[in-house]
């Protein structure tokens, strides 16, 4: 049987964690003793059986959920039903199903969802169990609150440099190698950041956390606390910085994401930042993916996002969930395929070493291993309306990069204490 057999501590972890098993799943791990474990977990297997799972997943996971899903079945007798939503739908609809009991068991979904998903009581913690080391640190870290951990994790996304090998023929090791490297190709542009009048600062905080100025602070176990940390001399610096390049033309608030992507695709630009969901418009280019050049002192960190399934908080057979989570969806063959629908590198290291093989994704996985977690803690949806507004003023030369910075930061501090 290819199932592997959760230890009988691990199913009453997961059940006082969330508090939704049920007696008769819960009695026979009860007591158990390491020479009774596989007997007893067998026990459990065939009294869990008589439940069910309802599993919200999108269209373009639904193939490859619906495969590990069909070797749950006929290994343990569990029916799986696959319900298809709208990935843009499933937080809300999560959010307010689930206190009615009308929603999922399981539901796939974002890291950075984690922090609204807690405060609203909808998600229990996933006991990944001996199969944590198994995934990429990054992956981990990104579902872990409280120091548990709420989700499984199949894949990681994030931004890196992307070149066009026949404009640039080296990777660049910092911002102004990359400015020259693309004044000496003699495109249009040096190098396309998206930006527009509203800013960007996903795909610039890269460049933020190279001048020691990281949105917050960050915890031992990777998780967030809510304390603003890119204020100071380092936020005033990189502020600076900002000012210094739009009022060079380096950087400007006239490129939109469809503007970047264009230009690059035809050729006005040996580099793009961006993720691997551009790459469908520069498939007749030569690509390479480089890590992000730094601007400041340190290492360019982008955010990494990571992509994964939750169990429900009142879901009435947890262990069933996760079960199915940990034994189906981690395995290799199900992250490989959950890889090929989506593009993104799997989470479980043995499917991101046999996807690195195609050197793009190599590139990726590279620069996202070095990445950091985008918080998921409820705080940061107070900080990005104030923050991508304040740099495109900046940029654009309408803002002194001090006084607005401070400003944005005493804004943020307000909403927070609201």
């Amino acid at each position: 049987m290819r199932r592997s057999i959760l230890l009988a501590s691990a199913l009453v972890t997961t059940l006082a964690l969330s508090a939704c098993g049920s007696d008769d799943a819960a009695e026979p791990a009860e007591g158990s003793t390491d020479d009774a474990t596989a007997t007893e977990g067998e026990d459990a297997g065939d009294d869990m059986a008589t439940g069910s799972l309802t599993v919200w997943v999108d269209e373009t996971r639904q193939a490859a959920v619906e495969s590990a899903a069909e070797d749950f079945t006929a290994e343990t007798g569990t029916e799986v039903e696959l319900v298809l939503k709208p990935f843009e739908d499933i937080r809300t609809d999560f959010i307010a199903q689930v206190p009615t009991g009308e929603g999922p068991d399981v539901t796939v979904g974002a890291h950075d969802w984690l922090g609204e998903l807690i405060t609203n009581g909808v998600v229990a913690p996933v006991e990944l169990g001996d199969t944590t080391p198994q995934f990429e640190d990054v992956a981990v870290e990104a579902f872990t609150a409280d120091g548990a951990v709420y989700g499984m994790p199949y894949a990681i996304e994030n931004i890196a440099l992307i070149r066009n090998t026949e404009l640039a023929d080296s990777a660049p090791a910092t911002w102004d190698e990359a400015i020259a490297a693309g004044e000496d190709a003699g495109t249009k542009y040096p190098l396309l950041i998206q930006t527009g009048v509203e800013g960007d600062p996903y795909t610039y905080y890269p460049f933020q956390t190279s001048f020691g100025a990281p949105v917050f602070e960050q915890n031992e176990d990777g998780s967030y606390s809510p304390e603003i940390a890119m204020g100071g001399d380092a936020g005033t610096a990189y502020a600076q910085w900002l000012a210094e390049q739009g009022e060079s033309g380096a950087l400007t608030t006239d490129i939109t994401y469809d503007i970047a992507v264009e230009a690059f695709a035809k050729g006005q630009s040996p580099f793009i930042v961006g993720g691997p969901w551009m790459l469908e418009q520069f498939a007749d280019l030569d690509l390479a993916i480089d890590p992000i050049p730094a601007a400041g002192d340190e290492a360019a960190q982008p955010f990494v996002g990571v992509q994964g399934f939750y169990v429900s908080a009142q879901s009435e057979n947890a262990l069933l969930a996760n079960d199915f989570l940990v034994n189906y969806l981690s395995t290799e063959e199900a992250q490989t395929a959950l890889f090929e629908a989506g593009g993104r590198p799997p989470a479980l290291t043995a499917a991101a070493d046999a996807a690195s093989s195609d050197p793009i994704v190599a590139g990726f996985r590279e620069v996202g291993a070095e990445a950091v977690p985008m918080p998921s803690i409820p705080e940061m949806g107070s900080v990005w309306a104030f923050w991508g507004v304040t740099e495109a003023n900046i940029i654009s030369g309408s803002a002194d990069p001090a006084k607005a910075w401070d400003k944005m930061i005493a804004d943020i501090e307000g909403a927070l204490d609201s």
